[in-house]
């Protein structure tokens, strides 16, 4: 009962010191003459869902209007790129899962189009474990 108590807490603890970076565009050449659509910062989204089966999960989303191929990356804390998947549609949605450890992890997350744009969501995840004592008077 005390274990699940402190899981808990530590996961709405973590909920609370997710801190998510402001997204950063950038494109792979500097002058941009083609006239493609790029996705829109909104049409990206990165949340995070909470903690199950001792793992932390986010949802990520890419309204992929024109149906355009993209690329899924995702780096580790050292910059390391953890996944790279290939994708294509226009409704796209997948749950990622990260191990849930006891160290401070800060995974991001990349949609890449097909026309080397980048939509980049950064987030920071501390946890913090609070210990519940209960005295009862006998």
């Amino acid at each position: 009962m005390k274990n699940k108590a402190v899981k808990v807490i530590v996961a709405a603890l973590a909920a609370v010191v997710i801190l998510i970076g402001n997204p950063l565009t950038s494109k792979a050449n500097g002058g941009n003459n083609n006239k493609k659509a790029s996705p829109a910062e909104a049409q990206v989204s990165v949340s995070y869902q909470g903690t199950s089966d001792n793992h932390i999960i986010f949802k990520v989303g890419f309204e992929n209007t024109t149906a355009q191929k993209f690329w899924l990356i995702i780096k580790n804390d050292n910059g390391d790129i953890v996944y790279h998947h290939q994708f294509s549609g226009t409704n796209f949605e997948k749950n990622v899962c990260f191990e849930n450890t006891d160290t401070e992890i800060q995974p991001t997350f990349i949609i890449r189009t097909s026309d080397n744009v980048d939509i980049v969501r950064q987030f920071q995840i501390n946890k913090t474990v609070v210990e519940n004592t209960i005295v009862t008077s006998l």
